[in-house]
């Protein structure tokens, strides 16, 4: 895997735009079958004035009893996707007939192997010299950092297709990521430090 990921590097900016702006609220696409740590969060996830999340101090979601203030300094951190699934995901592109960018299909693509994923040959993530590179048809599960999303070998050309693996695989969507192995909690840390 690569060295450097966005996930870290992103916290900063984040942090920063929502102290400029003055959110209350910056709402995400995170789902509880993504990681451990996704889980333990709820719909509103409420964050302190440095942007930390702290999992032991969750308010409860009883909805007729929902405490929503925003205290002076905090912010919340919204997930209205966060009781679904990729299943869930995909079934609803298919039901509603949403166009879903080419990108999420599969096509042939340079690879190389590091630690237990595939990876695409690329300007920034150029082979080392020990590394064969290899023409595949792959599928990127999850866009985002390509340092450590990784690829999935794949000939899901349509949403049917993509359905259909998503039932059969082992792997979840996150199941690759490098930057989740890199320890126990490690998402759950990143989270702590502020990142979404």
């Amino acid at each position: 895997p690569g060295e450097i990921s966005r996930n870290k590097l992103q916290i900063p900016p984040l942090l920063a735009a929502i102290e400029e702006f003055r959110f209350d609220c910056a709402i995400g696409g995170a789902r509880r079958d993504e990681e451990k740590a996704r889980a333990k969060e709820r719909f509103f996830s409420f964050r302190d004035a440095f942007g930390q999340w702290d999992p032991k101090n969750q308010r409860p979601e009883i909805w007729n009893l929902y405490n929503g203030r925003v205290n002076p300094g905090e912010h919340m951190r919204v997930f209205p996707l966060s009781n679904w699934t990729e299943m869930d995901v995909w079934e609803y592109i298919k039901r509603e007939r949403l166009e879903v960018p080419s990108i999420y299909f599969s096509h042939k693509r340079q690879c190389v192997r590091r630690g237990n994923q595939w990876l695409p040959v690329t300007d920034i993530l150029p082979p080392t010299a020990k590394e064969q590179v290899q023409e595949l048809v792959v599928r990127v599960r999850t866009i985002g950092d390509i340092i450590s999303t990784g690829l999935v070998e794949s000939p899901a050309n349509t949403v049917d297709d993509i359905i259909a693996e998503i039932a059969a695989a082992r792997v979840t969507e996150r199941g690759s990521r490098a930057d989740d192995k890199a320890s126990e909690a490690a998402m759950e840390d990143r989270k702590k430090q502020g990142y979404f």
